[in-house]
């Protein structure tokens, strides 16, 4: 049996507390959350305790720690977990300051426990089977990336404005999908954004549209587009050009219903947010961070992993701010 504390009892660590919950193996020993009543509300559900940070870090008992707290708590709390020896899995990013990412990394490294980031991009069935299929030669050689992402909507202007910007919020994750699709690593980084949806979002120093061109080190090529609106859902799709032919990973829909008449031929519309859309991949990936602990599986989402998309999410702010290419 695994003891695990969970911190953070938001809308993302409702879901890991609910995948931990179906986990053979594992127990919720421990909930912290700054605020009391969430945190109360969701250890009683899966039989937990309430308790805070330090008493969940110097429980022997507790082998694994999963964070899902707000941003500017991550870099501390692996930092300690890590010094503790807890296996550690934490929600993107490992922080917003570059050279404190880099800290994490170094400490993780220095105590030999396993750090997962939460890109659970790379757990989603359908886009796990493109890699799959690239890997198994069936394109043979990736050449471009095009990669859309678009959220239905904003989020509050509040958040935004502590969130490190949408390259670091949002895109972290295309990032991911570039480094893992393409597995090379970018080597130049063109940004340019804008805001077309909210002034607000401007005057918080912030884009709600962006394009990004990077460039690999063998010359592979990825697009991104992104937008924090699209009226008809959360549109998360990929396609990869190959020498010998193309992957397309699209949508999901809440059913697969194709209704036909005199006037269209219709389907749902994509599924509304992150949290249906990928709720098979935060499954999956929580059951990976448990295999890696009790089989020694190899971990997919690194801390290294982490810091490698928050470069490309720095540099593509600077492209955005200075107007130029910044080569990496």
């Amino acid at each position: 049996m695994i003891d695990v504390a969970l911190f953070g009892a938001g809308r993302i660590g409702k879901i890991h507390a609910a995948n931990l919950f179906a986990h053979q193996g594992v127990r919720l020993k421990y909930v912290v959350d700054t605020h009391a009543p969430s945190a109360a509300a969701l250890a009683e559900q899966y039989g937990a305790s309430v308790t805070d940070t330090d008493t969940a870090l110097n429980d022997a008992s507790v082998g694994a720690v999963v964070i899902a707290s707000s941003t500017d708590t991550h870099a501390e709390l692996i930092l300690r977990a890590a010094a503790a020896g807890k296996a550690i899995f934490c929600e993107k990013p490992v922080d917003l300051d570059l050279a404190r990412a880099r800290d994490c990394a170094a400490a993780v490294a220095a105590a030999k426990v396993p750090c997962l980031i939460g890109f659970q991009r790379r757990y989603d069935p359908t886009f796990a089977a493109v890699k799959a299929r690239i890997d198994a030669g069936e394109i043979g050689s990736p050449e471009m990336l095009i990669v859309t992402s678009r959220d239905p909507g904003a989020p509050p202007v509040d958040y935004i404005k502590r969130s490190g910007g949408i390259f670091k919020d949002m895109l972290i994750h295309d990032f991911d999908i570039c480094r893992w699709i393409l597995a090379d690593e970018v080597v130049s980084v063109h940004a340019s954004a804008s805001v077309l949806t909210d002034p607000a979002i401007a005057d918080a120093g912030d884009a709600d549209c962006t394009a990004v061109t990077l460039r690999t080190r063998s010359g592979r090529l990825c697009q991104i587009n992104t937008t924090r609106r699209a009226a008809y859902g959360y549109d998360q799709r990929f396609e990869v050009q190959g020498s010998l032919g193309m992957l397309q990973a699209g949508n999901h829909r809440p059913t697969e219903v194709t209704a036909y008449s005199s006037k269209q031929v219709a389907t749902d519309l994509p599924e509304h947010f992150f949290l249906e859309r990928y709720q098979a991949a935060y499954a999956g990936e929580m059951a990976h961070f448990f295999r890696v602990i009790t089989q020694g599986e190899t971990p997919r989402t690194t801390v290294q992993d982490g810091v490698k998309a928050l470069e490309l999410a720095d540099a593509a702010t600077r492209s955005w701010q200075e107007g130029r290419i910044i080569a990496l």
